[in-house]
C-alpha cells in the first residue's frame, strides 16, 4: 500500500500540456457530411467516445470504458490565463520590464501583504532602466505608462525572472510564463457530451461550441500572421481570440459580454459548471439525487400517532425494503411474493444468491415462491411500522430530519401529526416533504435509536421540548379544563375510548380536570403558573380567582387550566416533567391522549369565531378616542416646543431625534391604553379564547382588528419619506404632526382612509423585504458556518476537535452537557 505524504498543486506547463494530449486540434468543423466527427476536431475520436458501437482511436475503448483524453490547441499568439490576472499584476509591478530582476529589497519580503507595501523604485536596482507604474485596466489589460503591455511581452518579461527571485516573490506554482497560454488544453468528450435530440439532430455541449469559436477565430489569426496581415487586423483578431478564451474560463466576468448562444442563451461555461447550487460541488458532489424516496404534499392528521407517517398507498406500493429470507421469516415472506406487485403489504422484486434479479407479476408469482429459499432477498412494500426517515427543507437543523414509523393510508398526501409541525417548520398550505426509506437492518436500527420522533422531543438548542399541542389542541384543553366544565358519564366514556383510556366510571357527572387526570401518569407532581396567569401582586396558587395556578399531585390535577405553559413547544410545563421524570415513550403515550382529547372535546362542543366576534362595545371605542385626544394634544406641545427652540435635547440625540422619540412614545402609549381596556373589557368569546391561551393570536391582535392601529414606523422610525418635506400631497409642508407621518386612527374593522392605507403600505412593504432579505443573508451565513465547522467532532475524552486533532474546546460546550439530555441546559438528578 502506497502512503501519500503530500499533494502540490502548481501551475501545468505547455510541454505537461502536449505530454497529456492525444490529438493537436486544428479544424472547427465537428462533423464530416455522414455525421462522423471530422479528424483534427473538436468531437475526435482520439479524445473518446460516447456513442455505443464506436471505439476510441487512443485506448480502443467503447463508450462506458474510455474514460476520455485531453487534446490541445497551439495557440497563434499568447493570451492571459484570466484566473491569474492578480497574480500576473503582481510579477509585472515587482520585476524590471527589462531584464527579469526583482525591483524590490528581497530580505524586506515576508509574505504578500508586506509585499504590497513596499515601494517600487524609479529605476531598476539590476539594470539601471526607468520604471513605470503597472495599471490594471478591466476587464483583462495592463499598462505600463500609457503602453499597453501585450501577452507577448508579458510572457518575455516573466521567462528572465530567475527561479531564486521567484522564491522571494512567493511564488513556488511552477514558473510565471505558464500563466500566459501559449497552448489551450482541450477536455474530453466524456467531458462535454453532444445529446441527440428526438428530431434525431445533435445538439453539442456549450463547451464545445466555445472551443469551435476559439479554433475558428484562432485558425484566422493564423492565417493573417502567415500573409502578414496590418497590425489592426492582428490585433482585432487577437482580441477577439483572448475574448473567447475568457469566456471559456468564466463567461460570468465583470466588464465582459456573456457569450451567448444562437436563440440568446446564456453560455455555461467551465466556471459555471463548477460555481454556485446548480454546479458540480453542491449539485452532484456534497448534495446528489437518491434512490429509495418519495416527496409529495402533507397534511394534517390529529388522530395519526406523534411516531407516525401517514403515507399514501401508492407511494407505499413503490418503495421497497430488502429484506433476507431466514427460516424465522419465509412464510411470511412468501405470503408478501403471493400478494405480488400491486396488492397492499406486497413485493415488487427477488434478489437470487447469485445476485440475479427478478420482477415479480401475477404471471410469474407462485413460480417464484416455491422458488423463494433461505438467503434470497426479497425487496418488499413499506407496510405498517417500518421505520423511515421524514424531511422537510430548508434543513436548518438535527430535527428537520427525523424517523418516523409508516402508516400505510388512502389518499395521495402524507399525513402528519400536528404536534411534530414545529420542529420541522411546517403548515399545510402546500408545503412538500421528503420520506427516505433506510436500505439495511443496521440503518433502521440507527434511524429507531437515534433519530425517531420521541427520541428528540428536547432541543439541542435550549434543553426544553420542542415538540408539543398547538393551536386547537391548547384551545381544546382549556375549554376541558376550566371552571364550570361539566361531561357527563356517556360523554366522558366517549372521550376517554378514543383517547385510549381504560376505566371504570363510577359517578354519573364528571369535571374537566377529572377527566384530565384520568391521562396524567401516576406519580407526577408539577405547579406552575398558566399562560391565563393575569400577573396579580400576590399569588394565591390554588386559590387564585381566574384558575391560572396550575397544581398537579401524585398525577391528579387539582387546580389550574390546560393550556399553553402546559403543553405547547419550548414552553410546555407538564409535558416537560413527564418526559424528564417518565421518558420519552410516557411523554408521547400523554401527548397523544391529550391532543385526541382536546380534538374530540372540541369536536363535541363546536369551536367557531365570527367576523362579530372581532367587536368592543361602544364605550371602549368612546374611551379609545379620547386616548388619541389626550395624547395628541401632548404632542402638539412637543411640536411647538420644538418650534420654539425650547425642547430639552437629550444627550447623544439631535433635537429632531429627540422630538421623534417623545412623539413615539406618546404616540404607543395610546395603543398600550387601548390594548390594556380591549384585554379588561372583551367578551370571554372563542377569539379570546385563543389569544389568552396561547394557543393563536395575541391581544394586540385584536386591538388592531377592533380598537386602534397606531403609530406606522418603518425601520423603528416615524414615517418621512414621500414628496418633499412630507409624505404624502394631503398634508402641508413641514407639517410634524402625528397623522402626517404614519399614525393610523382606524382599525381593521372599521377601515382605513385613503392616507391610512398608504401608510400601512409601507409598513408592509418594509416586512416583505426584511423577511426576503433575511432569508437570504441567514442562509448564506448558514452554509459558511456548516463548511467551516463540518470537521469539528467531540472526542472520546469529551474535547471538542478538528480532523486534525487539535483541539477546539477542551470540554465540548465548554459544559460537557448535550442539551438535548439535560433539563434546560441543567444537568438531571446531579
Amino acid at each position: 500500500m502506497v502512503m501519500i505524504d503530500k499533494i502540490k498543486f502548481k501551475l501545468i506547463s505547455p510541454k505537461m500540456i502536449q505530454k497529456m494530449s492525444a490529438i493537436l486540434i486544428t479544424t472547427s468543423e465537428v462533423y464530416d457530411a455522414d455525421a462522423y466527427p471530422v479528424e483534427g476536431g473538436v468531437m475526435d475520436t482520439r479524445m473518446g467516445v460516447i456513442d455505443p458501437g464506436i471505439r476510441c482511436k487512443t485506448c480502443g475503448g467503447r463508450s462506458g470504458e474510455c474514460q476520455g483524453h485531453f487534446g490541445h490547441i497551439d495557440l497563434a499568439k499568447p493570451v492571459y490565463n484570466i484566473l491569474y490576472l492578480k497574480p500576473i499584476k503582481t510579477m509585472l509591478t515587482y520585476t524590471c520590464g527589462s531584464c527579469g530582476g526583482l525591483l524590490v529589497d528581497k530580505d524586506k519580503i515576508k509574505d504578500d501583504k508586506t509585499l504590497n507595501k513596499l515601494t517600487v523604485p524609479k529605476t531598476c536596482p539590476v539594470c539601471n532602466e526607468p520604471v513605470e507604474k503597472i495599471k490594471f485596466e478591466r476587464p483583462m489589460s495592463f499598462k505600463r505608462g500609457n503602453h499597453v503591455i501585450t501577452a507577448e511581452e508579458s510572457r518575455e518579461q516573466f521567462e528572465k525572472i530567475s527561479d531564486e527571485d521567484l522564491k522571494h516573490l512567493n511564488f513556488n506554482g511552477g514558473r510565471p510564463e505558464w500563466m500566459i497560454l501559449t497552448i489551450l488544453p482541450v477536455p474530453s468528450i466524456t467531458t462535454r457530451p453532444s445529446i441527440t435530440l428526438t428530431s434525431g439532430e445533435r445538439s453539442e455541449d456549450d463547451l464545445t461550441h466555445k472551443l469551435v469559436d476559439i479554433v475558428r477565430i484562432n485558425q484566422r489569426l493564423l492565417n493573417n500572421l502567415e500573409i502578414g496581415a496590418p497590425e489592426f487586423i492582428l490585433d482585432d483578431l487577437w482580441e477577439l481570440l483572448q475574448y473567447h478564451i475568457a469566456t471559456y474560463f468564466n463567461n460570468e466576468m465583470t466588464g465582459v459580454p456573456p457569450a451567448r448562444h444562437r436563440s440568446g442563451r446564456q453560455l455555461k461555461t467551465l466556471s459555471q459548471r463548477l460555481k454556485s447550487k446548480d454546479g458540480r460541488f453542491r449539485n452532484n458532489l456534497t448534495g446528489k439525487r437518491v434512490n429509495f424516496s418519495a416527496r409529495t404534499v402533507i397534511s394534517p392528521d390529529p388522530m395519526i400517532g406523534v411516531n407516525d407517517v401517514g403515507i399514501p398507498e401508492k407511494i407505499a406500493s413503490e418503495l421497497t425494503i430488502p429484506i433476507r429470507g431466514t427460516k424465522d421469516n419465509i412464510d411470511e415472506l412468501k405470503a408478501c411474493i403471493l400478494r405480488g406487485p400491486d396488492a397492499k403489504d406486497g413485493a415488487n422484486y427477488v434478489i437470487r444468491p447469485d445476485g440475479l434479479k427478478k420482477k415479480i407479476i401475477d404471471m410469474n408469482k407462485e413460480y417464484i415462491m416455491n422458488e423463494f429459499s433461505e438467503g434470497y432477498i426479497l425487496e418488499k412494500h413499506i407496510s405498517d411500522g417500518d421505520i423511515v426517515l421524514f424531511n422537510r427543507q430548508p434543513s436548518l437543523h438535527k430535527m428537520s430530519l427525523m424517523a418516523h414509523r409508516v402508516k400505510v393510508l388512502p389518499h395521495k398526501t402524507f399525513r402528519l401529526n400536528l404536534t411534530v409541525c414545529t420542529p420541522y417548520n411546517a403548515d399545510f398550505d402546500g408545503d412538500e416533504m421528503n420520506l427516505h426509506v433506510p436500505q439495511t437492518a443496521e440503518a433502521r436500527a440507527e434511524a429507531e435509536q437515534l433519530m425517531l420522533v420521541e427520541k428528540n422531543i428536547r432541543s439541542p438548542r435550549f434543553g426544553g421540548p420542542i415538540i408539543g399541542g398547538v393551536q386547537d389542541f391548547i384551545s381544546g384543553g382549556y375549554l376541558i379544563t376550566r371552571e364550570g366544565t361539566v361531561i357527563s358519564k356517556e360523554l366522558a366514556a366517549q372521550l376517554l375510548f378514543k383517547v385510549g383510556v381504560v376505566v371504570d366510571l363510577k359517578k354519573e357527572i364528571y369535571t374537566g380536570k377529572e377527566l384530565m387526570s384520568f391521562i396524567l401518569p401516576k406519580g407526577l407532581d408539577v405547579e406552575y403558573q398558566a399562560n391565563i396567569c393575569k400577573k396579580c401582586g400576590t399569588c394565591k396558587k390554588e386559590k387564585c380567582t381566574h384558575d391560572a395556578y396550575v397544581k398537579v399531585a401524585d398525577g391528579e390535577m387539582i387546580s389550574g387550566v390546560i393550556d399553553q405553559n402546559a403543553i405547547s413547544p419550548f414552553k410546555g410545563r407538564i409535558l416537560d416533567k413527564i418526559d424528564l421524570e417518565f421518558g420519552h415513550s410516557e411523554a408521547v403515550v400523554f401527548l397523544e391522549r391529550i391532543t385526541r382529547l382536546a380534538t374530540e372535546y372540541l369536536m363535541y362542543r363546536g369551536f367557531t369565531i365570527s367576523v362579530s366576534e372581532e367587536d368592543v362595545p361602544q364605550s371602549v371605542k368612546d374611551d379609545i378616542n379620547g386616548f388619541v385626544d389626550e395624547h395628541f394634544v401632548k404632542v402638539y406641545a412637543l411640536i411647538d416646543e420644538f418650534n420654539k427652540g425650547k425642547i430639552e435635547v437629550q444627550p447623544g440625540l439631535t433635537p429632531e431625534e429627540t422630538l421623534e422619540g417623545l412623539i413615539l412614545s406618546e404616540l404607543f402609549e395610546i395603543v398600550n391604553k387601548s390594548q390594556n381596556l380591549i384585554a379588561k373589557e372583551a367578551k370571554d368569546n372563542d377569539a379570546q379564547i385563543m389569544a389568552k391561551t396561547g394557543a393563536r393570536g395575541s391581544i394586540q391582535n385584536l386591538t388592531f382588528m377592533a380598537g386602534i392601529i397606531g403609530p406606522e414606523t418603518v425601520q423603528g422610525h416615524r414615517i418621512f419619506r414621500g414628496y418633499k418635506d412630507r409624505t404624502l400631497p394631503h398634508y402641508k409642508r413641514g407639517d410634524l404632526s402625528a397623522e402626517a407621518h404614519g399614525f393610523v386612527r382606524s382599525c381593521y374593522k372599521q377601515g382605513l382612509s385613503p392616507t391610512e392605507f398608504f401608510f400601512e403600505a409601507m409598513k408592509g412593504r418594509e416586512g416583505i423585504m426584511d423577511s426576503s432579505l433575511k432569508t437570504r443573508i441567514s442562509g448564506y451565513m448558514q452554509r459558511r458556518l456548516v463548511n467551516a465547522l463540518q470537521d469539528i467532532l467531540v472526542a472520546r475524552d469529551h474535547s471538542a476537535r478538528d480532523s486534525s486533532g487539535r483541539i477546539v474546546q477542551f470540554v465540548a460546550g465548554e459544559d460537557g452537557i448535550d442539551p438535548s439530555k439535560s433539563d434546560g441546559g441543567k444537568l438531571i438528578n446531579v
